[in-house]
């Protein structure tokens, strides 16, 4: 999450005249121009933003319960549940129900040829010149076959702030929140991030 993100979330710029009819429509006098309250608007809306970033956390943000997969669950199990939750990934747990790893709608485009790029499209090309399903290889393989591990995850008093730094950093788009035994209590993803963004818009 970037501060371009944070700013699509952001109020539309006040205007002088804006600013003119605020000051007019407050009781007394106020000595102060247009440009000195924008000022203080601008500093005082990025220090609100700044509280914000350390005061909330996971457990404020986070989808809880957290749609979990096995890791011995075949893939045509697990695209489906995807499938069903309307979800593009989720976190991958051994037995024992810790979170192990996680896998997503990437981890499948990776299996079947997209690289680096992640892009459907460039299966979708690849299947029509080739003349067959990409995805039939995986016909027998499991969530743990093609998780990425090992699974990036935190506790649920992690900041929003640490959040967005830790998925820029680990370039992923979603974070298990997980107890002090591993297993998951939540997930946190990009729109989670969004949404608590635009709380102050």
């Amino acid at each position: 999450m970037n501060s371009a993100t944070i700013r699509e979330c952001a109020p539309v710029d006040i205007s002088d005249a804006d600013v003119m009819k605020a000051m007019k429509a407050m009781q007394g006098y106020i000595d102060i121009t247009p440009a000195d309250f924008k000022e203080v608007y601008r500093v005082a809306y990025g220090l609100a933003q700044d509280r914000m970033m350390h005061s909330l956390k996971a457990v404020d943000v986070m989808t809880s319960p957290v749609h979990v997969i096995g890791a011995d669950k075949d893939l045509i199990a697990t695209a489906t549940l995807l499938a069903e939750k309307g979800i593009s990934g989720a976190p991958v747990v051994d037995r024992s129900g810790r979170v192990i790893g996680v896998i997503s709608e990437k981890d499948f485009l990776r299996k079947m040829g997209a690289g680096k790029s992640d892009a459907f499209m460039q299966v979708i090309a690849h299947c029509l010149k080739n003349k067959g399903c990409l995805a039939t290889p995986m016909v027998n393989r499991t969530a743990g076959d093609i998780m990425a591990m090992p699974a990036v995850t935190a506790t649920a008093d992690i900041t929003i702030g640490d959040i967005s730094a830790l998925l820029m950093k680990k370039n992923i788009n979603r974070l298990p929140i997980v107890a002090d035994d591993g297993k998951p209590v939540g997930i946190v993803t990009r729109s989670d991030l969004v949404s608590s963004f635009c709380m102050l818009g």
